[in-house]
Parts: structure tokens; C-alpha cells; sequence
């Protein structure tokens, strides 16, 4: 099976699936963020690895917890995962922090402050503007 196949595409979409919602109904650990999210996952084409890329709301504490505590149930996940899913083989899952959102909100706030900034500086220069031509 090729990499990027349709039956690929299909099993990282339900393993995606089923793995949110085992984080978020199943697992009580307390080390886990309620503000967990996974946001890919990527199945080896072999169906022997996965890669879970998990965004967490929150300080680098709680996130380094809430991976602390994915990888601890990991064998429970993968039970589940075995249970719910119709598999050859369950995957081993590896839990990485995806900072992609974080990164975006900073991107973001940003590009809102240049752009408050020139429209301060913008308004400045037209009262100045607007005085001398008087």
C-alpha cells in the first residue's frame, strides 16, 4: 500500500477519529489536558507505526503532561483502537506535540498589531497633514 493511497487516506481518517474520541470519553488520567486535541495522525503504509500529532490549549507544563500521559496509556489506547477498528495489524502509536495552532494564534496577533500600528502612524501623518494645508 502506497503512502498516500485512497485506502491510506481512509485508515488515517478513522484511526483519527476513534483516537479523539478515546482521549476525550475514555481516558481519565488526570495528567491530560481537557483542551486535547489530536490534528493528524499518520498510519504507516504497513499498518505497524502511527504518528498522533496532538495540540494542547495550554502552558509547556500541561502540555509536556498531557504527552507524559498519552504515552503511559498508550497500550489501553491501542486496545481500544484494536476493539474499534477493524485492523490487520493496530498500530503502535507515537504521541508528538503539534504546535501548528499556537504558532498560527502568534502569527496572527502579529500581523494585527503592524497593521494597528500603521493605521495609528497613518492617521498621525494625515492630521499633520491636514494642519498645514490650513
Amino acid at each position: 500500500m502506497r503512502k498516500n493511497s485512497i485506502k491510506n487516506t481512509r485508515i488515517n481518517g478513522e484511526v483519527l477519529k476513534e483516537l479523539s474520541n478515546i482521549i476525550r470519553n475514555d481516558i481519565k488520567d488526570p495528567r491530560i489536558h481537557p483542551m486535547t486535541t489530536v490534528m493528524q495522525v499518520s498510519v504507516a503504509p504497513d499498518l505497524k507505526t502511527c504518528k498522533a500529532y496532538i495540540s494542547v490549549l495550554g502552558n509547556e507544563e500541561e502540555k509536556s503532561a498531557t504527552i507524559e500521559g498519552l504515552k503511559n496509556a498508550e497500550g489501553y489506547i491501542r486496545r481500544q483502537l484494536a476493539q474499534n477498528l477493524n485492523l490487520r495489524n493496530t498500530p503502535e502509536i507515537r504521541f508528538l506535540l503539534d504546535s501548528s495552532i499556537e504558532y498560527g494564534v502568534n502569527m496572527s496577533r502579529m500581523i494585527d498589531d503592524v497593521t494597528r500600528h500603521d493605521r495609528e502612524a497613518g492617521s498621525d501623518s494625515m492630521t499633520e497633514m491636514e494642519e498645514m494645508n490650513e
